[in-house]
């Protein structure tokens, strides 16, 4: 919670002074340099995931198979993790790093031009693995490049332009199709759209050139971790040339990993058909597409700001149950709604609703569990959430196609609202049989989690 409150507190600090508020920060040149990378990485990337699966309507896929491409994109991402997360210990961040720029693009394009389906879902499995080198290097990179002091302020500014960029993408990528026409260059819909695909994996590549430039720290020494007391079961992977940290689970995490993964597969089911949604079921062009998702991006921002107020006010838990229970409601509207005016509103109420959900999750897996246990308390909570959101996206795929987007959205709304109670009810008996509650979460003591709390 005290982490929520700290990045809330930044966020308003930098938009009142930005240049004051950098300087305090004192962040490193090699920072700047990753930054650069890390720009080009969002802007490009965030462009394809807000155009291709509309493209891929565009040559007649279904949800069905939209479902199993994108959850083949999921399996992938959560396949290459720990073997990424060895590398990237093993060799350092720099070459892994370098592979996801040469290679991932490469994927992104190879995606947009061969427009068959067992070839999407193979491509988009393999495009997970290569982008889950960003996702893991990532934390690898900042820690490296970074402060105890000055962590949470740097990931937090690689997030906020990464949700602007995505804003701007979406808002660019609505509009250009009729920029194109006024300029004289009549395409067909699917024409311009990979044009726009090609162009954001040419985004990315550009990337290349600050990670060649980067120079990283050596790392520190690993500190020894104290086996916690309270256990109650043990998984160990060690395979030969690499070694990986035991996974220990207490009482606390097999309940918040159950919770967070069945929310998982309510967000799953419906998110990566959202902009879907909008095309197909209510008939809205691209460009207003575009905009709505350029807003729900800034709803979403401002959101996140509001997530301390909140949880102070309502407390932890009833505040994750209220938010909960509004996205549930969001949706179920939305769905049973006719009006184009007024669903979009409830899309934009269910995108604000989610988002705030997620970060107080977390924030509470943060306040629960012991220093020691909170990186292997994301790591086993995030392998969980891309397990079933794989299995999740791909289900609800096969539904949307047989049976519409009335019923099943109402069906994953009342889903949602059972998951918000069960949640509400295990998390509640667990801080009860809690001897002690962690007090907060310190920004310079817990820095590396801060991406989960995202």
């Amino acid at each position: 919670m005290q982490l929520l409150v700290e990045s809330s507190t930044a966020a308003v600090s930098f938009w009142h002074s930005p240049s004051a508020w950098l300087r305090e920060k004192n962040l490193s040149s090699g920072f700047w340099t990753f930054f650069n990378a890390a720009l080009f990485y969002d802007t490009g990337f965030a462009v394809y995931w807000f155009l291709f699966n509309l493209y891929l309507l565009d040559f007649h896929f279904n949800e069905r198979a939209i479902g199993l491409i994108n959850g083949a994109l999921t399996l992938g991402l959560l396949v290459g993790t720990l073997p990424v997360g060895a590398l990237g210990r093993k060799f350092g961040p720099r070459p892994v790093l370098l592979f996801c720029f040469a290679v991932a693009p490469l994927f992104g394009v190879a995606r947009a031009l061969w427009m068959w389906e067992p070839a999407q879902i193979l491509l988009a499995f393999l495009a997970g693995l290569s982008m889950c080198t960003w996702t893991v290097t990532f934390l690898l990179a900042v820690s490296r490049l970074t402060t105890e002091t000055n962590r949470t302020a740097a990931i937090s500014l690689i997030f906020s332009v990464g949700v602007g960029a995505s804003a701007l993408g979406g808002a660019i990528c609505g509009f250009l199709p009729q920029w194109l026409a006024t300029a004289g260059f009549h395409l067909h819909p699917p024409t311009v759209k990979r044009l726009i695909l090609l162009t954001s994996c040419a985004i990315v590549t550009i990337g290349i050139f600050p990670v060649l430039r980067l120079r990283m720290p050596p790392a520190e020494p690993a500190p020894e971790i104290p086996q916690p007391k309270k256990l109650t079961h043990s998984l160990s992977f060690r395979p030969r040339g690499f070694q990986f940290r035991s996974i220990q689970l207490n009482t606390f995490l097999w309940r918040f990993v159950l919770c967070m993964a069945l929310w998982s597969v309510i967000l799953a089911a419906f998110t990566p058909f959202a902009n879907v949604f909008l095309a197909r079921d209510l008939h809205i062009p691209l460009a207003q597409i575009g905009i709505i998702f350029s807003i729900a991006q800034c709803v979403q921002l401002a959101a996140g700001l509001l997530v301390p107020i909140v949880m102070r006010k309502l407390g932890m838990l009833n505040g994750i149950f209220a938010t909960q229970l509004a996205a549930a409601l969001a949706l179920a509207t939305m769905a049973s709604s006719h009006h184009q005016g007024l669903a979009i509103a409830l899309y934009l109420s269910f995108s604000a609703a989610q988002w705030m959900s997620s970060p107080a999750l977390y924030s509470l897996l943060m306040n629960e569990t012991p220093e020691a246990e909170r990186s292997t308390a994301a790591a086993t909570t995030m392998f969980a959430n891309s397990l079933v959101s794989a299995g999740a996206t791909a289900a609800a795929g096969i539904l949307f196609t047989q049976y519409g987007y009335t019923r099943v959205l109402i069906g994953i709304a009342a889903s949602a609202t059972a998951v918000a109670i069960l949640c509400r009810t295990l998390l509640t008996q667990e801080r009860k049989q809690s001897p002690q509650e962690n007090p907060g979460i310190s920004s310079t003591g817990t820095a590396d989690q801060f991406p989960a709390v995202q």
